[in-house]
């Protein structure tokens, strides 16, 4: 607790359990700003990087917006927005389904894959550098502990 009053600048007393959302939101900003910086070379945001490994995921097919918007970590995001970045990117494409002509089909092109496999080793290192103070174990109950947190 006295970190966390620290970093917030604060004498107050903090009930309990208002420290620990502020706590989860600071540490969410926090790991998603150091993520950030290791996409902003290739110029990503988040979002579009868990789109295009949802397509990654496809192993060659497409999907549609509905189903990527379904799976996307952020589900705030405007999927059809940073799809189109995407594609004036050159990392993504559109189709046309071919069973319902009025649905519109996503799918991931070389150059998209070409840039996860450059991106992977990044992410995973910035991964293993923001989780390098905890243990295994540690890593296993906190991941218990923010599961059971969201089922209520």
């Amino acid at each position: 607790m006295k970190e966390l009053k620290k970093i917030l600048k604060t004498k107050s007393e903090i009930p309990l359990e208002r420290a620990t959302v502020i706590n989860i939101f600071y540490s969410n900003s926090w790991v998603k700003d150091e993520l950030q910086l290791q996409l902003k070379p290739y110029d990503l945001s988040i979002e579009q990087f868990n789109v295009l490994r949802i397509l990654r995921g496809q192993n060659g097919k497409a999907i549609n917006l509905q189903d990527i918007q379904e799976r996307m970590v952020n589900k705030m995001s405007n999927t059809t927005r940073l799809v189109d970045k995407l594609i004036k990117k050159k990392f993504v494409k559109r189709t046309i389904c071919k069973a319902n002509r009025r649905k519109v089909e996503i799918i991931i092109t070389g150059l998209g894959k070409d840039t996860l496999i450059h991106i992977d080793p990044i992410i995973e290192a910035a991964e293993k550098n923001i989780t390098k103070n905890l243990t295994q174990k540690e890593l296993i109950q906190l991941n218990t502990l923010l599961i059971k947190l969201k089922n209520q």
